[in-house]
């Protein structure tokens, strides 16, 4: 099975770029509703991820209490506590599931480093619930 099965595209993807302020990036998480966003260059590559935790430590210690304060401080100057480690579309289902069991979700990035979009480890969850479990306990139930 291909990795590509499981992707969500960039465009449907909500992401930060390296550029952001403190700021923008409290706003666009708090728009998108996730606890984790991918970071991207403007040229398209991956270059970390950025979780509520990171931007709650740097308001602490940055002491911005003022939101006016957090336009000064871009995203790339904040700690991040872990990246999310982007695989390449050619990485085989094996170390996509290796990459899931750590990550909420896993950066996928082309021949060129370009991001391209997401997996899910919702998504591997779902199909796996579909096409195993779901099958057998239909079967069971006959």
């Amino acid at each position: 099975m291909n990795l590509l099965f499981f992707l969500t595209p960039k465009a449907s993807c909500s992401y930060l770029y390296d550029d952001y302020t403190l700021r923008q990036a409290l706003e666009r998480m708090e728009h998108s509703g996730y606890t984790a966003l991918p970071i991207l260059n403007r040229c398209g590559e991956y270059c970390g991820t950025l979780t509520e935790g990171d931007l709650l430590w740097a308001v602490k210690n940055l002491c911005c209490m003022d939101l006016r304060d957090t336009e000064e401080h871009g995203i790339m100057s904040i700690g991040h506590r872990k990246d999310n480690l982007p695989v390449s579309v050619s990485t085989d289902m094996q170390e996509l599931l290796l990459r899931a069991t750590d990550q909420n979700f896993v950066p996928v990035v082309d021949d060129k480093g370009a991001f391209i979009g997401i997996v899910t480890r919702r998504a591997i969850m779902r199909y796996c619930l579909e096409h195993f479990i779901a099958p057998q306990l239909v079967a069971e139930a006959r």
